[in-house]
């Protein structure tokens, strides 16, 4: 079966490097600092004075951005999660829902405390701040009203299938915003920033297999 955009995306990202491997031999050139491309792409050498370290990079607007929506995107998924226990009687579909509850409770952490470090506005609880046309909602992968509500409203198998196929879709859409980040001109080059979003690559694409798996076995 042919690989998704998501998964290749996701998979490329993970085989990125940040520092070339260095040789401890005597008279070897010094080690060349590549920055991460965007997945799929090689890396790009780092311009740098000669003997002078080199600077670390510093966050771009994109970097705050995709922190921002990502907390929004995040407290979604979140809230999809927290309609399991009522409504659904696989416990494999509500042992998901905890690993998603905990991963991405400690991830809208750390994002808030990065903006905050970086004098950034943290985006407020169930706030809707509008990014361009759409605002939230048109992140990829983002629920509209009626589908969080149709998905509130089912029970049983209805709730596991639409839940699976949400929440697939949704972390596609998050493996975009990755996709995205690495996309545009010095952005995800700061050290936090690619290693949470090389993180969200892994772990979401990890997640998007198990599921796949999930509403392919029903119970």
């Amino acid at each position: 079966m042919a690989r998704s955009s998501a998964e290749r995306g996701g998979a490329a990202l993970l085989a990125l490097v940040l520092v070339a491997a260095c040789s401890t031999a005597t008279g070897a050139p010094a080690p060349r600092t590549v920055h991460p491309g965007a997945p799929g792409e090689p890396a790009r050498p780092a311009a740098a004075a000669r003997g002078a370290p080199a600077a670390q990079p510093r966050p771009t607007e994109a970097d705050v951005r995709f922190m921002q929506d990502m907390i929004a995107h995040h407290r979604q998924a979140l809230a999809m999660a927290a309609l399991v226990p009522e409504r659904s009687r696989r416990e494999d579909v509500r042992l998901l829902a905890r690993r998603i509850q905990v991963s991405q409770e400690g991830e809208i952490g750390m994002m808030r405390r990065w903006l905050e470090a970086h004098g950034a506005p943290v985006p407020a609880e169930g706030a809707h701040a509008h990014h361009g046309a759409g605002g939230h909602a048109a992140m990829p992968g983002m629920l509209t009203e009626e589908e969080m509500a149709r998905l509130a409203a089912a029970r049983g198998a209805e709730f596991d299938r639409l839940l699976l196929e949400s929440m697939i879709r949704h972390h596609e859409g998050a493996l975009l915003m990755v996709k995205e980040l690495f996309s545009r001109p010095g952005a995800g080059q700061e050290s936090e920033v690619y290693q949470f979003a090389a993180e969200v690559a892994g772990d979401q694409q990890i997640e998007i297999d198990r599921m796949r798996g999930m509403l392919g076995s029903p119970r």
